[in-house]
Formats: C-alpha cells, sequence, structure tokens
C-alpha cells in the first residue's frame, strides 16, 4: 500500500522530480560542483534499474532489493553498486528528514581493492625533461607530472592553483579548492620548487591566472587534464593514462619506499578521516614488507639449504 508523503510539498512527486529537490537542496548547503554532478549520474544509473519516474510514494523495499538484483545481474561490479547505492542512502536519509516516510535501504559495503599504481620504470619514462624545443603544453605537462607526484593531489586541486597559492620560498602551495570544502597547504622538495620556478618564469601571468592554464591562459578544464595527461603518457610509451593513479601511486610509494607514516599521509591527500588512509596502509603494508627476508620462512629455508650446499 503507498505510503503517505507528510509534506505537501512533496505530494505526488516522481522519485526523479524528488531527486531533483535534494540536489538543490545540496547546492543551497554549500556542496561543490563536482559532488552535484556525481549526483546527477548515480541518478542516471540508477534509473537503468529503478523506475525513477513512479510516485515516490510507491517506492517500496522490495523495488530497491529488485534493483540491487538487476544490477548484479547486469553485471555491474560489487563497487559500483556500492556506490549507487551509497547516493540512494543518502538521498534517502534527506527524505526523512524532510518527513517524507521512507523504505529501509539495505546495507552494501565496498569490497577492498588493490590500486593499481605507476612503476618506477613507467615514471622515469614520464619524469624525463622534454627538450629544449618542445611546446608550452608538453613542458607544463611534465611539470603537471612532477608536481602530482610530489604532492599526490586530485585533479581539481591542481586544476584551481593559481599563481598566488605558490610560495616557492616557503616551499609550499595552498589548495583553495578541495574535495572536503577545506583550505590545504602542502610542502614542496627542492626539486619541485626548481621545476616550478623554471615552469613560473615561462608561464608568467597575474596572481590570480591559472597555475596550470590552458593554451589560452584559462582554467584547464577538467576533460582537458585528462587528455593532456593521456596524450603526454602515450608519447613517453605509457598505457595507464589515469590522473587519479598519481594519487594511488603517491600513497603507496610514500608508504613503502619512503617509510612516511599513515597520519602524515591523511594530511598530505587532505583526507577528513583515517577511513581512506587505512586503506592505502592495508594493501601497501610497508611495516610487514620491510626487511621480510628476515622473517620469512621461505628465505629462511632457501637460506639455510644454500649454507649447507657450501
Amino acid at each position: 500500500m503507498p505510503r503517505k508523503l507528510m509534506l505537501n510539498e512533496h505530494a505526488n512527486k516522481t522519485i526523479a522530480e524528488v531527486f531533483e529537490a535534494f540536489v538543490f537542496s545540496q547546492s543551497a548547503q554549500g556542496l561543490s560542483d563536482s559532488t552535484l554532478k556525481s549526483y546527477g549520474y548515480h541518478l542516471h544509473c540508477i534509473s537503468k534499474h529503478l523506475n525513477i519516474h513512479e510516485p515516490m510514494e510507491e517506492l517500496s523495499k522490495s523495488k530497491i532489493e529488485a534493483m540491487i538484483v538487476s544490477m548484479r545481474k547486469s553485471g555491474l561490479a560489487h563497487n559500483s553498486i556500492s556506490s549507487y547505492c551509497r547516493v540512494l542512502r543518502t538521498f534517502l536519509g534527506w527524505c526523512k528528514r524532510e518527513g517524507i516516510d521512507v523504505p529501509p535501504m539495505p546495507p552494501i559495503k565496498d569490497k577492498e581493492t588493490v590500486k593499481d599504481y605507476y612503476s618506477d620504470d613507467e615514471l622515469l619514462r614520464l619524469l624525463k625533461r622534454p627538450g629544449k624545443k618542445a611546446t608550452f603544453c608538453e613542458f607544463r605537462n611534465w611539470v603537471i607530472i612532477n608536481f602530482l607526484l610530489n604532492s599526490g593531489c586530485r585533479a581539481s586541486s591542481l586544476r584551481n592553483i593559481q599563481n598566488r597559492d605558490v610560495d616557492l620560498d616557503a616551499q609550499q602551495v595552498v589548495f583553495r579548492h578541495n574535495k572536503n570544502g577545506k583550505i590545504q597547504s602542502i610542502p614542496l622538495c627542492s626539486h619541485m620548487v626548481s621545476v616550478l620556478r623554471e615552469y613560473m618564469g615561462i608561464r608568467k601571468g597575474k596572481p590570480d591566472d591559472y597555475l596550470f592554464c590552458d593554451q589560452y591562459g584559462e582554467l584547464l578544464s577538467t576533460n582537458g587534464l585528462r587528455l593532456a595527461v593521456a596524450k603526454y603518457n602515450k608519447a613517453r610509451g605509457v598505457d595507464k593514462t589515469s590522473t587519479h593513479l598519481f594519487r594511488h601511486t603517491f600513497a603507496r610509494k610514500y608508504l613503502v619506499d619512503c617509510g612516511g607514516d599513515a597520519f602524515m599521509l591523511q594530511k598530505l591527500l587532505g583526507h577528513s578521516t583515517l577511513k581512506m588512509t587505512k586503506h592505502y596502509c592495508a594493501i601497501y603494508d610497508a611495516d610487514i614488507a620491510r626487511n621480510y627476508d628476515n622473517f620469512s620462512p621461505l628465505a629462511q629455508l632457501t637460506q639455510q639449504k644454500s649454507k649447507l650446499k657450501r
């Protein structure tokens, strides 16, 4: 039997219409454009398995379960289903606060996955300095690769850096555009300072101009950055082209090769909680990997066998 919508404001509206009101509300609360855009994308994916044009009051627990079953049968990855359900749960939570009677949302946890990363061989190819005849865009892309490996920042943070945000004397950069909405200051290694000093001498521009601009000096678009990195990587013989992969690579190398700790990694990556940082620590356990020859039963037995043969 259909449930009642307690507020007339949402009465007789479809799921899609109420979802639109939800997105509008989140926008008023200051959520980032990328988050709002992702909500729209998730609803589009959900609509393939749930009729979002039926009245909101007809949404039931059985229909949500049928949606999940449909997603599984279509071959969607477990974590993709989890992501769609997480957005739907956020939406239903908002509905409940608005006084709309909604069905419970079954919890679906993400499965642990091993994050891919750039190998050292690939990184060395990408970090090879362009020749003197390189175009501005190629040189800019080389600087971007250096910067991503220095900071592990998100693409959106990198795109929105302005000239005024870079303090070469203090060896730091301020991120004004972060996923969590907080301003973050990150350190620059000496090599990165040297690279940026040369690049900024070529880039020039006013203090509020974007540091990594397009060829016209304007903000580099999300797709523009993606295509620039893809073209640059392929020209260097590297098939991997993901910008976000540099973030995973930074986390792995920081923990395993550089001996960094989880709390500092959380600060550097701008995580609000330790959840994602713990995930990196779990799959890239530096303490376990380091000096494992001293603890591995296989290493111990083969070393004993080698000694006996002498």
